[in-house]
């Protein structure tokens, strides 16, 4: 991520943070903004033009989007009157203030737990992310899809739009890929950090509570855990928190000897 990026997208990102009533509807848009931009290089090469007014780049957002909710054009509206390092990071962007938007529409709704939960599904079945991620199949298939794999009442609008809506404009990017993006983008979001913890049996309540006060002592915020239950842990635990390691596992403690006696 460029410089001009970061930039931008911290300006956007209070642009929505400061706006009122941002609803799914609003993520909605975001996501339909940040699709019609992905999909055709010239609107994504007159909103990132840097030689171009910020107004006139505004102008292009009205008569785009201007049957959009005034929620979602004034947040556009401030993302394009930005400076960004290229046009596929401006639609990065805008998907960002996507989930974002989601997240901030249903605080309550344990977003990044079913998203953990559904990237745990398609990992264990090689089809469907095959399917998910074939070229082959049209971006409406693949929301279908999705919709009947989540249409089971119990994951929540927020995160069934996200995973919808991800799928259908995937980008050259792999369908686990996208979803931990998004995990991590929510957790932000609530200013959490997320921890994927890999253990041989399942935790306690009680030693879920001690990691969790440790880890967000270390990283001085909240972390939300994800549990991966992994035999080739042994014992201890494994916790990857972006791309930090932690390895406290026999099997990783069993490795380092082995790696010494060769030595």
């Amino acid at each position: 991520m460029g410089s001009a990026t970061t930039q931008a997208l911290a300006a956007s990102t209070q642009a929505l943070a400061a706006a009122t009533d941002v609803t799914l509807d609003t993520a909605r848009e975001l996501f339909a903004a940040a699709r019609a931009v992905g999909e055709s290089s010239q609107l994504s090469g007159a909103l990132a033009d840097p030689a171009a007014a910020a107004v006139a780049r505004q102008n292009v957002v009205a008569a785009v989007f201007g049957g959009f909710s005034q929620n979602a054009q004034n947040v556009l509206k401030v993302v394009v009157a930005e400076r960004w390092s290229s046009a596929s990071e401006l639609t990065d962007g805008i998907e960002e203030l996507a989930i974002r938007a989601a997240a901030l529409a249903e605080p309550r709704a344990d977003i990044e737990g079913e998203l953990f939960g559904f990237t745990r599904v398609v990992a264990a079945n090689p089809e469907l992310e095959l399917a998910l991620g074939s070229r082959l199949g049209g971006a409406d298939a693949k929301g279908t899809l999705i919709d009947r794999l989540l249409a089971d009442g119990t994951t929540s609008a927020p995160t069934a739009l996200i995973v919808s809506s991800l799928v259908r404009q995937p980008r050259e990017r792999r369908v686990r890929q996208l979803l931990s993006r998004a995990m991590r983008i929510v957790a932000s979001q609530g200013d959490r950090v997320v921890a994927t913890v890999y253990t041989a049996t399942s935790l306690t309540e009680a030693q879920r509570a001690r990691l969790s006060d440790v880890l967000s002592r270390r990283y001085e915020r909240t972390v939300a855990l994800n549990e991966v239950l992994d035999p080739a842990v042994v014992g201890g635990l494994r916790v990857q928190i972006a791309d930090d390691v932690i390895d406290g596992s026999i099997s990783a403690r069993l490795a380092d000897l082995r790696q010494k006696l060769a030595g």
